[in-house]
């Protein structure tokens, strides 16, 4: 039984377009019907593939911004440089197909089993996409577990999911960093996240929270020391990184 829902989590099916809507002017969400999907956990990803008419093939891993239980969605940012994203943010449309496969990941992702012990998110632009997977998860469980989201975004008009994170829910604190500008009247964090910032902001080590960083390479290096020199344990700071410089 095993074997087999391995051999169907990496075998490539065919998803349907349901929506598209722009959460900023480089990000899109994508929701997917994907009748073959066998479900997936908060903090998965998945592989998606485009074919050309010449046979070239490009694939591209995106982590899931759904939550278990809702049907698939991908949150993506176009990248100038990118073979595969220009063509989901900006020609893709509800009816047009897409080849998939996954659920794929099984070390950054949150179960929802502990209704104790505290979250430390840190995201880094589009780092923030599989926190939104976390995050609804946790509200569909009507869990308590105490959550603290810190995203580093380079403006407030690149933050994604601004107005679902805007809205308050119990127990969960969302805290901001703009990095290249910010509006009139910011009282939020300015710069990029170090110690400084994080000791500021994340929970004390003595609270044993368990920490999520995801964002660009450079930004989950930093973060990620950082915290384990505030007094983290290492193992109880999980990562997921991505290239590019990824919007912080």
């Amino acid at each position: 039984m095993a074997g087999t829902a391995v051999r169907g989590r990496l075998t490539w099916q065919i998803a349907t377009v349901t929506s598209v809507m722009d959460e900023t002017a480089s990000v899109r969400t994508i929701a997917l019907q994907a009748p073959d999907w066998a479900g997936h956990r908060a903090g998965q990803h998945l592989d998606v593939r485009l074919t050309a008419e010449d046979g070239y093939r490009a694939e591209r891993s995106y982590s899931i911004a759904s939550a278990p239980g809702e049907p698939v969605a991908l949150t993506v940012e176009r990248l100038a440089d990118g073979e595969v994203s220009p063509y989901l943010t900006e020609e893709l449309r509800p009816g047009d197909e897409l080849e998939i496969r996954g659920p794929i990941g099984g070390y950054f992702v949150w179960e929802g089993d502990d209704s104790v012990t505290p979250l430390m998110l840190v995201a880094g632009g589009s780092g923030v996409v599989p926190f939104r997977s976390i995050l609804r998860h946790r509200s569909h469980l009507g869990s308590t577990v105490p959550v603290r989201l810190l995203y580093s975004a380079r403006s407030q008009a690149d933050v994604i999911y601004r107005d679902e994170l805007g809205q308050e829910e119990a127990g969960v604190e969302v805290v901001y960093t703009l990095t290249r500008q910010q509006p009139q009247g910011w009282t939020g964090h300015r710069g990029r996240v170090d110690k400084s910032m994080l000791a500021e902001v994340a929970w004390h080590p003595d609270q044993q929270a368990l920490a999520y960083v995801c964002g660009p390479t450079p930004f989950v290096e930093t973060v990620a020391s950082s915290l384990v020199s505030l007094g983290y344990p290492a193992q109880r700071v999980k990562t997921e990184r991505f290239g590019g410089i990824g919007g912080t």
